[in-house]
């Protein structure tokens, strides 16, 4: 699979793995650099769709992409190092997309439909590298689950920030606006997991993108009484006394 000269999907912002550095010039040596590395990348992903990192070779992702095994090194230390890349492309470039998403002046209903509409069309326009961070996220390769789980933890931080520009977050503690974002975090993985199972279009992609915004819907709906319930809570542990 190979996305270098694939259009960008439409969207409100690209979903597709983050680049930023400027593209070098066609025949530079930069571009061949680039070229190479990301025939390592897609190679690797290529290979992975039928096993686990920690049981791939460095001379099969090099036989695959063409290349010598010797020019592995100039992109990557060991496989463990390119699967920390791969993690850092797929998930990273998520962060902005889902954080200008939050800070939008839409409805929570709003909010919803597109966070699981893009959801969605991140995973249709880049499965492999989706598949990738669901097996590895837990896999036997500890540098790649240490760079998911920080990537994961970043992009919390990013979903809490938008969470706390909201009116509906005045009043709560930051603890708490940290907890709703890794739940709403938890969902749109859970979610974009399970769309990996479905093909477009069918009654099981629309079954789980419909359950997708009902428990986000039920998120929502605590989410307005939490701070109210909180307050009981607190009452009661004071013998009924307010603060």
């Amino acid at each position: 699979m190979d996305h270098t000269d694939a259009p960008a999907p439409v969207g409100p912002a690209p979903l597709g793995p983050a680049r930023t550095d400027e593209a070098p010039a066609p025949h530079s040596r930069a571009a061949q650099k680039e070229r190479t590395r990301r025939a390592l990348l897609d190679a690797a992903l290529g290979l992975l769709a039928e096993q686990s990192l920690s049981g791939l070779g460095l001379r099969e992702v090099t036989r695959a992409a063409g290349i010598a095994p010797t020019a592995f090194y100039r992109h990557f230390r060991d496989i463990p190092d390119l699967g920390v890349a791969l993690v850092d492309e797929t998930l990273g470039s998520l962060h902005q997309v889902v954080r200008a998403l939050l800070a939008a002046g839409a409805s929570a209903e709003d909010r919803i439909a597109d966070a699981v509409a893009l959801i969605a069309a991140h995973v249709r326009a880049y499965p492999a590298h989706v598949r990738f961070i669901a097996r590895e996220r837990h896999g036997g390769v500890r540098a790649v689950r240490e760079a998911t789980d920080r990537e994961l933890r970043n992009f919390s931080y990013e979903v809490a920030e938008g969470l706390a520009a909201q009116p509906e977050s005045t009043g709560w503690t930051v603890g708490d606006i940290q907890m709703l974002a890794e739940l709403y975090v938890d969902l749109l993985l859970l979610t974009a997991t399970s769309l990996l199972e479905t093909e477009p279009g069918t009654e099981a992609e629309r079954a789980v993108l419909t359950g997708a915004e009902r428990k986000l819907r039920v998120v929502a709906l605590g989410r307005r009484h939490w701070r109210e319930d909180r307050q009981d809570r607190q009452d009661r542990q004071n013998g009924g006394l307010t603060p």
